[in-house]
């Protein structure tokens, strides 16, 4: 029923190497969301440019059809290649991104019958944590990437939406962390607190 796609294609400029890569508590980043968010899906892709880099995780990887688009070219290009009517969207540099979230949104999508369900965070919509039906979105996005408009929300204005309020979202992700992406060495740090954190909780 779902596909995962986990994106692996941005710049990592500010970290000076490919973040995806970098260990997070003794594995490399996109590994950690991959054991999180890999259970909920019975498909995962990988979206990346360089899929050489990333085979240890034996997983499909999909390079952009066509490149210079950003996330959204590479939205499109998973959204061809799924195999299940529904895409769950994720970056590889969100280590906390909630299963249980993703969960919800596919039973949204599935009862409202939405084009899309995305979050909304304290920081706007959320575009990478997010469900997608393939059938309805392809054709739209296609159209907007022809016009030359690379931004992941350009087009959901012309799409059925159901957005996920902040209060709602927060049931799943109490402390706010589902969104947070790691750009720095010292978002990094804190993510490694963070963890340590939930880690003595279980004990």
């Amino acid at each position: 029923m779902l596909t995962l796609a986990i994106f692996a294609g941005g710049s990592s400029s500010r970290m000076g190497q490919d973040k995806a890569l970098i260990p997070l508590q003794g594995q490399p980043l996109v590994q950690r969301v991959l054991d999180r968010l890999s259970p909920i899906a019975a498909e995962v892709i990988l979206s990346t440019n360089t899929p050489a880099a990333f085979s240890f995780l034996n997983i499909a990887t999909l390079p952009d059809e066509e490149a210079g688009q950003g996330a959204l070219g590479g939205l499109r290009t998973v959204l061809k290649a799924a195999a299940y009517p529904f895409v769950a969207a994720v970056a590889c540099d969100m280590p906390f991104a909630s299963a249980k979230l993703f969960e919800y949104e596919l039973d949204l999508i599935q009862k409202t019958e939405a084009d899309v369900v995305i979050p909304f965070s304290a920081d706007g919509l959320e575009p990478l944590h997010a469900v997608y039906r393939c059938e309805a979105c392809l054709p739209v996005i296609e159209k907007t990437l022809k016009a030359g408009n690379y931004r992941m929300t350009e087009w959901l204005d012309e799409v059925n939406v159901q957005i996920v309020p902040l209060k709602v979202g927060s049931q799943f992700d109490p402390g706010g962390w589902a969104f947070w992406n790691l750009n720095t060495r010292e978002e990094f740090a804190e993510a490694k607190k963070e963890i340590a954190r939930r880690e003595r909780e279980k004990r």
